[in-house]
């Protein structure tokens, strides 16, 4: 037949930085392998493949026989190896510099191991900016791909998406391909047949027409329900031998052999966007809420396919506001790439550089900083990661610089880019971030021996999906249903377990409560707040000596209808994993108690194991860290955490009753709605009944043992010494 069609199937392989060894392995066995597995059999099909440089790693630990025949498969020209940053960033959340370091390094790797010509790169998140195109060209690359959607946001329409088209910025261009949205929901969840007619479709009206799916691979397997619809009931292998049976008019060819043998169908200049599903992910909940209302509402009206073509949803740099956490990880990120590029010009030593560059870049990949339909930054681990390739770089950082022995400093500025100033208490055992702003409240605490952040937690929000947990469960679907589609319950009782948070879930939060106010309304939001310090501003007096820096927080405010004063002060002395906690209220009402109860919590020490749990002074067990307890008149609670060989013990200087509860989000994830623990709290709490001068004080000592943690270490050492 006379009509002809160029199919470009690309695939984007990934897994974050800090995902579980497990994890991977069983995407490996179910995705990956069994793909490589049908597609050596149909040698006469090309696709293009990309696969982020943290799971290529990965793969060439585990895996190398997997990575070998992707080379064989390069060097036969049937695979076409997509390159992009080394770690998978969102481009736009990082620095140029770093946009061109991660390219270039991860071109130089795939050169190196696979013996590839990398001309493109995947475009994570397909998160686009125009300033982008200089950065590409200037790291040697020559094409990427994007979504449809980023196409016709620019004012195309479905039928000039048939082809490929230039950009330029900075006098620099690129060819950019669109990816088709149809594409993604057909396949693999439509029957393989229906890929093929409508390709039919679209070359009986379009000469040198250019159709790409640019989707995860993950979905060949990986994707619930998928292993079986893609390999046990053969789904691949129809669709491959279909597109054999059609190749007098269908040719599945690369991006590389499309752009050279098809002219551009122009140019274009593409406003900031990513695919469609992200761009209502980052809309505020109750703006999502309502524009999935109006979608359904007129998804039947006629007039809805010529309205929908200009719906635009939001911008992918508003997850930093959606969730503040994850400006607190790309605020810190920034801190750490702007103090490695101005070490560049002040150290020879390049070797630890380069390391701390690397431990940069690891931090940098996108998955903890966003949440769609993946679990995203509700999942600690993925958060964890994060802060400790962070820390990492910062040792190294100090290595460099030669910041050896006990030391100690405080610095003042914006740290998290809010315009307002934080102070950061470093030490060569910890570093604590203060916001004086919010409520003089800790924000981060790192322990920089095993970094590892006691303070990457996550408040509990409104989500849109949280209506469905609401409603319950649907039946779903036969077959594989697309991610976007399903509704599935990993536990009971979720809809009990929705709670939601007025605050950050930071350290120092100084909260007032009723008299007789129970745990239960605590540890679910519900508790009336009857003072005003929680979230407000704090003034900040630094002190600083050779060996010992402080913070000193003050603010005057009310309880009820009493106004009192609160100063608190946070001390770091070098050479000691040790913060001093010091409390003083002023002004107390001489005829009525307060019940005050500042809050502390931990993150990356998970409840529901035997090897995490509270102890007291003597070390009895109290219960595993997801534990709600009631402690009066203690003066000491230790939290051990086994797996990280950390012992952190809250020493008190008065008898003190102690509430603790898990924080537990109810959170959507690839495999369905989950109750995820994101920290634990510890709440000292007292009737505060004044002195003479109309006073109170209090002392708490927050002492963080790794004794464990460096003794395994040791013992690795010794280990691989002697073998």
């Amino acid at each position: 037949m006379s009509a002809s069609i160029r199919f470009i199937l690309a695939l984007h392989n990934h897994q974050p930085v800090g995902n579980f060894d497990g994890v991977i392995e069983e995407a490996y066995q179910d995705s990956y392998l069994p793909f490589l597995d049908v597609l050596e059999g149909y040698p006469s099909l090309r696709i293009a493949l990309h696969t982020s440089g943290c799971l290529m790693e990965w793969l060439d630990e585990h895996h190398p026989e997997y990575v070998d025949r992707l080379a064989g498969l390069v060097a036969n020209g049937q695979v076409e190896i997509i390159g992009g940053a080394f770690y998978e960033p969102i481009l736009t959340m990082i620095p140029s510099r770093d946009r061109v370091g991660q390219i270039r390094r991860y071109t130089e790797w795939l050169e190196d191991r696979l013996g590839a010509k990398v001309r493109g790169m995947w475009m994570p998140e397909r998160v686009w900016e125009q300033s982008l195109t200089s950065d590409l060209a200037t790291a040697g690359i020559d094409y990427t791909m994007l979504d449809d959607r980023h196409f016709k946001n620019a004012g195309l329409v479905s039928e000039q998406l048939h082809g490929y088209y230039v950009t330029e910025d900075d006098g620099r261009t690129l060819s950019i391909l669109p990816g088709s949205e149809r594409m993604r929901y057909l396949i693999p969840f439509a029957d393989a047949q229906e890929t093929i007619n409508t390709l039919r479709g679209i070359a009986e009206q379009h000469s040198d027409a250019v159709v790409v799916f640019a989707d995860d691979g993950e979905k060949f397997g990986t994707w619930p329900d998928t292993k079986q619809h893609v390999y046990e009931y053969g789904w691949l292998r129809r669709f491959f031998d279909l597109l054999v049976e059609n190749s007098d008019w269908l040719r599945v060819t690369t991006p590389t052999e499309a752009i050279e043998r098809v002219a551009p169908q122009g140019k274009i200049y593409l406003p900031e966007g990513s695919y469609r599903e992200m761009t209502e992910w980052v809309l505020p909940t109750d703006r999502l809420n309502q524009y999935e209302d109006m979608c359904h509402d007129l998804e039947h009206d006629e007039r809805w396919p010529r309205i929908s073509q200009f719906m635009r949803g939001g911008y992918w740099r508003n997850f930093k506001i959606k969730y503040p956490e994850s400006n607190e990880m790309y605020s810190r990120m920034m801190g750490v790439s702007q103090r490695l590029a101005a070490a560049r010009g002040a150290t020879a030593d390049s070797a630890t550089l380069d390391q701390a560059q690397r431990e940069l870049y690891r931090a940098q990949c996108n998955c903890s900083y966003w949440h769609g339909a993946f679990g995203g930054i509700y999942l600690p681990h993925l958060r964890n990661a994060v802060y400790r390739h962070l820390i990492a770089a910062d040792n190294l950082l100090d290595r460099a610089e030669e910041r050896f022995g006990a030391w100690v400093c405080a610095n003042t500025g914006d740290l998290n880019f809010d315009a307002r100033n934080e102070i950061s208490l470093e030490s060569d055992q910890l570093m604590a971030l203060i916001a004086p702003a919010a409520g003089g409240t800790l924000y981060e605490l790192d322990i920089r021996s095993i970094c590892h952040n006691l303070l990457a937690t996550l408040a509990r929000r409104p989500e849109a999906y949280h209506r469905k947990v609401l409603a319950g469960s649907q039946a779903g679907a036969d077959g594989a249903a697309s991610i976007h589609d399903r509704v599935v319950f990993k536990q009971e009782g979720l809809d009990q377990r929705l709670h939601y948070d007025a605050y950050a879930r930071n350290s120092l939060v100084d909260h007032f409560y009723a008299e007789g106010t129970p745990l239960e309304a605590v540890a679910t939001g519900r508790a009336p707040e009857l003072g005003d310090f929680v979230d407000r501003r704090y003034e900040a007096v630094v002190r600083s000596k050779p060996q010992r820096t402080q913070v000193q927080l003050s603010r005057c405010g009310r309880v009820g209808e009493h106004q009192i004063k609160i100063t608190k002060g946070v001390t770091l002395n070098a050479g000691e994993a040790k913060l001093e906690i010091a409390y003083l209220l002023e002004d107390l009402p001489r005829e009525v108690t307060l019940h005050f109860a500042p809050e502390l919590n931990f993150s990356g020490m998970p409840g529901g194991a035997d090897d995490r749990y509270f102890h007291d002074a003597d070390g009895n067990a109290l219960g595993h860290l997801g534990s709600q307890l009631e402690l009066t008149g203690v003066n000491h609670l230790g939290l051990i955490d086994q797996w990280l060989g950390l012992d952190a013990s809250l020493a008190i200087n008065r008898p003190t009753d102690v509430w603790t509860y898990p924080v537990e989000t109810v959170s959507q994830s690839e495999a369905g709605f989950e109750l995820v623990h994101q920290s634990v709290v510890v709440q000292p709490h007292w009737q505060v009944q004044a002195d003479e001068n109309g006073n109170w004080s209090v002392t708490l000592t927050l002492e963080l043992d790794t004794s464990l943690a460096e003794s395994r270490r040791q013992n690795s050492c010794e280990a691989v010494t002697t073998s």
